[in-house]
């Protein structure tokens, strides 16, 4: 079956797959991006098919606006909000959205034309039908996400619901990228290694928590809450944590315990990554894994340098370049270690 998935006859597929996996990258980019700007409320309905159409006269954006004033967000934190604030902040949740509707077009008009042409192999069948399924999951995630916001005296979105669409949208970038390597990639080019083969599923779920954190760090803008390093507010461990009741509520809600567990996450993951790439260093020589087992150290300390820099430049606004770089660098440390788990083979093909 594996052998009937890769081939030549399947190769446009897999480049299609790929197209998906970067603009589900954007995608996210572009979250990031609406989320910081405060863009996220701009758009009070959900229009799954017209929405994707801007307002096109001034009586159109009077219109909309209106709606925003209606908003617990208009009415508590930008009551002083003109028409051109609020199109400054309508861009990038419009854009945002448009850019998933765009998506589902990339996949859906391919999907045909390669239904046609009879590239699908039956081995695709299943997989097909879960990224579609993962698709439309991340729609409704996205505007429950958005509805949070919307009610009660929210000002923003429900930071555990954000967390939800932010993993939900990982889910899609993983299983994207694992449907590609799949039609790409044969078992013999993979390498046999059942023990680093356990570690890196061991990083991927230290690093699935360490996201996981990383958005409740975004839901809660909790790095306005301590903005030096190493030290948390001049301490290694902050008297203020786990403050809460119960604790469950102090894990996921506190903002200094939540950027204390990311930032204890982060060391973890390099000390994790850097034993893992001493070993991955011993592995076979002539295979995919070993000329690129080097990616996941490079990344994960890129990714932890932007997480300091955006931590200490963070005193009355979080820097968006460098929030957004760090967000995006971490979906990129996913991907590098999801990747080398395919790479990795638990025994030889019998």
């Amino acid at each position: 079956m594996r052998e009937q998935l890769v081939s030549t006859r399947t190769r446009p597929v897999a480049i299609w797959l790929l197209v998906g996996v970067f603009m589900i990258m954007v995608q996210v980019l572009l979250g990031g991006i609406t989320r910081l700007t405060g863009s996220g409320l701009s758009i009070t309905d959900w229009a799954p098919i017209m929405g994707a159409i801007p307002p096109l006269n001034h009586a159109d954006w009077l219109e909309v606006f209106h709606k925003y004033q209606q908003t617990p967000q208009s009415q508590l934190l930008n009551s002083h909000f003109m028409l051109s604030d609020f199109k400054s902040i309508f861009f990038w949740e419009w854009f945002h959205r448009f850019w998933g509707r765009m998506l589902g077009v990339v996949f859906m008009i391919p999907f045909f034309i390669f239904l046609a042409q009879k590239r699908f192999t039956r081995g695709m069948t299943k997989p097909m039908i879960i990224l579609f399924l993962l698709g439309a999951l991340q729609g409704v995630v996205g505007w429950i996400m958005v509805k949070s916001g919307l009610v009660d005296n929210n000002i923003k979105v429900n930071h555990i619901k954000l967390t939800i669409h932010f993993m939900a949208a990982m889910v899609l970038f993983c299983y994207t990228v694992w449907f590609a390597l799949k039609v790409l990639i044969k078992d013999g080019q993979k390498t046999v290694a059942p023990r680093l083969w356990n570690f890196t599923l061991f990083i991927l779920v230290v690093l699935t928590i360490q996201l996981i954190y990383g958005g409740f760090m975004a839901g809660l803008r909790a790095s306005l809450a301590a903005h030096t390093w190493p030290d948390i507010n001049g301490m290694i461990i902050p008297t203020s944590m786990l403050s809460l009741s119960p604790a469950l509520v102090d894990l996921t809600t506190n903002s200094i315990t939540v950027q204390f567990i990311h930032r204890g996450l982060a060391y973890m993951l390099i000390i994790f990554v850097a034993i893992w790439w001493w070993q991955a260093r011993k592995t076979q020589k002539d295979k995919l894994f070993y000329r690129l087992c080097w990616l996941p150290i490079a990344v994960v300390l890129l990714q932890v340098l932007l997480g300091i820099l955006t931590v200490i430049n963070s005193h009355l606004h979080i820097p968006v370049e460098l929030a957004t770089a760090h967000q995006f660098v971490g979906m990129l440390l996913l991907g590098v270690i999801f990747v080398m788990l395919f790479l990795i083979r638990k025994k030889l093909a019998s």
